[in-house]
């Protein structure tokens, strides 16, 4: 092996220097920045939202409600400014010290941003969990920015039903000033005016990331979502949210990635559900999962899955913060 000094060039520059070198530019004159909390009723599409608007898929989505656990930031960097993203769960009433430790971090985000999106679904009218919504906004100074999601599931022509529904919306908006978009995040029809309306709200700032960043959270974190989401669409309502994924092992080498992982399920019955007839339901979450993961690193996928029980994990504080879920300070 040969020695010839050489030196990584990083290991030779303090942090700070490489905070506001190279690898996070200096922003231009008139550039702007902030952080933006995305909050609203369960499954009204807030991860397909940022999804859409970070460009690629770093939130999982679900038809079942509340899939959301950790506040995920994603980011999306144009010529004009940087959107850090915060994606928080639905607002809800917690049954559960999960559900306590979700929705406390909910709240404590929307005093801990720039901008709300408080997003909405634009094919139902408001209801008590948005008036709920709103109260809590109520009392921040932070902005918000109202969002009916699902405009492309509204009537092309307008209707009574549908000015009905956007009426319900702007009632709530309009004691408290707030400004109102329509878009659908599954088409993308609405987004760039939803952008720049969020980017009139931000302030003057510099880059917190490198402008090619599209999320702040570690691979691993990423791949134990993309295996919840393959639980979670597989087996639907049979084993909804008692279900937590952490990953064991991820060992690269040129030609593939071997990824070990651990499913957590509450109950011998949900193992079962899991597993499935011959284990034919984990090889398929597992073979649904690998092909995720392989358009994340792009390359190669070897995944190997365990199912274990941990009786009534969501009601422990200890177990919640094994398996990363804590509150948010």
């Amino acid at each position: 092996m040969e020695d010839d000094n050489t030196t990584n060039p990083l290991l030779d520059t303090n942090l700070e220097d490489i905070l506001h070198g190279s690898i996070i530019p200096q922003a231009p004159e008139g550039f702007k920045s902030g952080f933006i909390g995305i909050i609203g009723r369960p499954n009204v599409g807030k991860s397909t939202l940022m999804n859409e608007l970070v460009g690629q898929k770093i939130a999982i989505t679900s038809p079942v409600a509340q899939t959301t656990r950790n506040r995920l930031r994603g980011i999306l960097t144009t010529p004009e400014a940087q959107m850090i993203f915060v994606d928080t769960p639905g607002i809800h009433k917690p049954h559960h010290q999960l559900g306590k430790v979700l929705v406390q971090n909910a709240q404590i985000a929307i005093d801990s941003v720039d901008v709300v999106l408080f997003v909405v679904d634009g094919t139902v009218e408001a209801g008590g969990g948005d008036r709920f919504i709103v109260e809590l906004l109520t009392h921040t100074q932070t902005p918000v920015i109202l969002g009916i999601n699902k405009s492309d599931l509204q009537p092309s022509q307008p209707s009574i039903q549908g000015k009905s529904i956007d009426e319900s919306y702007n009632q709530l908006a309009a004691p408290h000033n707030w400004n109102v978009t329509k878009f659908s995040a599954l088409t993308g029809n609405g987004i760039e005016a939803l952008q720049q309306r969020l980017i009139d709200h931000l302030e003057l700032g510099p880059y917190y990331y490198p402008p090619d960043l599209v999320t702040d959270q570690p691979e691993r974190f990423i791949m134990g979502e993309l295996i919840r989401e393959q639980i979670l669409l597989l087996t639907r309502e049979e084993v909804p949210h008692s279900v937590a994924v952490t990953i064991d092992i991820v060992e690269e080498d040129p030609k593939i990635t071997r990824i070990l992982a651990t499913i957590h399920v509450e109950r011998d019955s949900q193992k079962g559900i899991v597993i499935g007839k011959g284990g034919s339901m984990l090889k398929q979450i597992g073979s649904a999962a690998r092909e995720q993961m392989q358009k994340l690193i792009a390359g190669k996928v070897y995944l190997e899955l365990f199912v274990k029980v941990v009786p009534k994990w969501r009601q422990s504080r200890l177990q919640l913060a094994e398996f990363g879920y804590q509150i948010e300070e």
